[in-house]
């Protein structure tokens, strides 16, 4: 039994000493590997991880946490000077209906602020997001007669602020905004717009901040892609003033002006030509025939209802102003040109009805008043005027003749006459009214009451040559 116990106890001791052996070999080798590569090529080194270095906080570094950014700098003293200046990126749209404009910009700010003052060994500024802006103090600025307006957000909020070592501060960021713009259509399509983007601070009066252009009119720059459809953009300018209100007193007012020409050429092929071939369009009933009835009755209510509907579709893009428009002249003196031209014909056809009314009646009178007469008349003229057919010279001929009863000499003469079948004619009675004299002075007086034709000849001239006048007038006023 002494004899087994010692027999495991050398067994134990053997493989002890066998794995301490084995170990001591794995870790020469791995020196010696290590040492090989020392003596032997270097290897780089890397660089150390500036992510795991422990730096101060933002909030620290500005010591934002150290100050009560709820009041402005300088708080008590003089009033904080704010510089600013604008990008126009875009001029969106105009609204002549709303009567406002939509703009994109970019509204930088410029400031002192030394409560965000820091040291910096290389006077490099820092840089920021919008969320180190919900911490300090910024200007209050906001757009006066705005409508709508936002900061963009895509991807994250569009705002830049950036802190310089000594304090100063610049603070930007992207706004569109619409606002409102006084325009006047007196001369509409033919106008000038001029419309302003005002910035004003919303709790400093000008004692607490004053509001101001940081380079003057270099202060404002616009991208040269800048275009409307319907406008030309001919200027921008900036402008500053003092604005007062009752209840809180004086602010420092911002401007930024541009002013607007309409492009006129839109407004030639939609409304003023159409116009004008309605008008000339009326004035082809001239040159038909006064009895064609259903074809220029048809083609004056068309004119008038084509000039209706374009009057009506110009001012549904309009608003409802309640002064009188250039394009409101031109379109009413046309409608007017055409309207003309409907009653025109409605007169031609109402003097020809009436002219044609007196010739039966005359005709009538005339068979039923005949009698003989001792004018040398031959048998066929007599009967032709009998017939109603005579013609002017033979009414002419016949006036002096009257309805006097004849004496007993001419009554002698007439029977007379009357046995002789050759020479009996027909006396045409006609009235004193119808003399020579009273005759050649009514066709004079009335020659366009009774020859119709004269009116459609007489409007043939008359209305082209108005509607050119009116048109020089106009053109001459308004460009």
């Amino acid at each position: 039994m002494p004899y087994l116990v010692k027999s495991l106890v050398l067994l134990l001791c053997l493989l002890v000493t066998g794995e301490c052996s084995r170990h001591r070999h794995r870790v020469r080798r791995w020196t010696g590997t290590v040492e090989t590569q020392k003596h032997g090529t270097s290897l780089t080194k890397k660089p150390p991880d500036v992510t795991k270095s422990r730096k101060p906080k933002t909030e620290n570094l500005l010591k934002v946490d150290d100050h009560d950014f709820t009041m402005r700098p300088a708080f008590g003293g003089p009033a904080i000077p704010v510089g600013v200046d604008v990008q126009v990126e875009s001029l969106d749209s105009i609204s002549e209906v709303d009567m406002d404009f939509t703009m994109t910009l970019y509204l930088r700010h410029y400031w002192k602020d030394e409560r965000l003052s820091f040291t910096s060994s290389t006077n490099k500024s820092m840089t920021f997001d919008g969320r180190l802006v919900k911490k300090i103090w910024v200007p209050d600025v906001f757009f006066v007669h705005s409508k709508r307006s936002f900061i963009h957000d895509t991807t994250t909020e569009n705002i830049m602020l950036r802190v310089f070592p000594d304090g100063h501060v610049l603070y930007s960021l992207r706004v569109t905004v619409t606002a409102a713009c006084n325009m006047d259509f007196s001369r509409f399509p033919l106008d000038s717009q001029t419309c302003s983007l005002e910035l004003e601070s919303y709790a400093y009066t000008d004692e607490d901040l004053m509001l101001y252009w940081k380079s003057g009119d270099e202060s404002l720059s616009t991208d040269d892609r800048i275009s409307l459809s319907q406008f030309l953009i001919q200027k921008f300018h900036t402008t500053s003033r003092l604005a007062f209100y009752s209840s809180t007193g004086w602010y420092n007012r911002l401007y930024i002006n541009f002013t607007l020409r309409r492009h006129i050429f839109f407004f030639l092929l939609q409304t003023y030509f159409p116009a004008t071939l309605m008008v000339m369009l009326s004035w082809v009933s001239f040159w038909i025939d006064r009895r064609a009835v259903p074809a220029r009755v048809s083609l004056g209510i068309t004119t008038v209802l084509t000039m209706s509907t374009i009057i009506t579709g110009v001012n549904a893009s309009m608003p409802r102003v309640s002064y009188i428009k250039a394009v409101d002249i031109y379109l009413w003196v046309s409608f007017v040109f055409v309207f003309l031209s409907v009653l025109e014909y409605a007169a031609v056809n109402y003097l020809s009805t009436a002219q044609d009314r007196r010739e039966r009646k005359m005709r009538e009178r005339a068979r039923s008043q005949s009698l003989a007469c001792t004018c040398g008349i031959s048998h066929t003229r007599a009967m032709t005027m009998l017939d109603g057919t005579y013609s002017e010279a033979d009414a002419n001929s016949l006036a002096g003749y009257t309805e006097d009863p004849m004496g007993p000499e001419q009554d002698q003469e007439m029977r007379g006459v009357s046995e002789k079948p050759e020479h009996m004619v027909v006396h045409l009675s006609v009235s004193s009214e119808s003399t020579a004299t009273k005759k050649k002075r009514s066709l004079r007086a009335l020659n366009i009451m009774q020859n119709t034709h004269a009116i459609d000849k007489y409007s043939r001239m008359f209305f082209p040559g108005s509607y050119i006048f009116f048109n020089l007038i106009y053109w001459s006023v308004y460009c």
